[in-house]
């Protein structure tokens, strides 16, 4: 199996909202907020209808709390850098997926598991990027305890799949 882990994805997205939210309005956000920006109007595709969220936070210039209003295509573009290194990573992992994988990734597609996969438009956009159907597992973040669970119960074998990499 080819796989390819991006842990920090989500909280690279929330560093990026945080950054937006200082360059473009001198507001000073929190890592909950931003985390809260992305769930409720992050998106990876452009949506049908365009949301907006009020913001709250400090303004760097006052000091002063301050409420702006965000628009999901502002969170979009804030965004864009690590969702771009995402379908990245998913492009390196097909380039380098042996050939007997491929075909059945090519029949059955890339299923997405984790948070990050909830952001809007991701499947879209990833589809759209590799030509592949994408579809989200039905439980995104169960099965990634699970899987852990299964690795944990696997470990010798995932100590030689991890060793035969480190050599090649």
């Amino acid at each position: 199996m080819t796989a390819r882990s991006l842990r920090i994805a989500g909280d690279e997205m929330d560093e990026a909202i945080i950054q937006y939210a200082r360059k473009a309005y001198n507001l000073l956000i929190g890592e909950r907020t931003a985390e809260d920006i992305k769930i409720t109007v992050g998106s990876a595709f452009p949506q049908p209808e365009e949301q907006t969220i009020a913001v709250r936070g400090r303004d760097l210039v006052s000091g002063l709390p301050r409420t702006v209003r965000m628009t999901s295509t502002e969170i979009r573009e804030a965004i864009a850098e690590p969702i771009a290194a995402i379908v990245e990573a998913v492009k390196m992992t097909l380039e380098r997926t042996p050939p007997e994988l491929a075909a059945d990734i090519v029949d059955r597609g890339i299923v997405m598991a984790g948070g990050g996969s909830l952001l809007r438009g991701l499947d879209r956009l990833l589809a759209e990027e590799t030509g592949m159907p994408v579809t989200l597992t039905d439980d995104p973040l169960g099965s990634v305890a699970l899987g852990t669970g299964r690795a944990l119960e696997e470990l010798e074998t995932l100590k030689k799949v991890l060793i035969a990499r480190k050599k090649s």
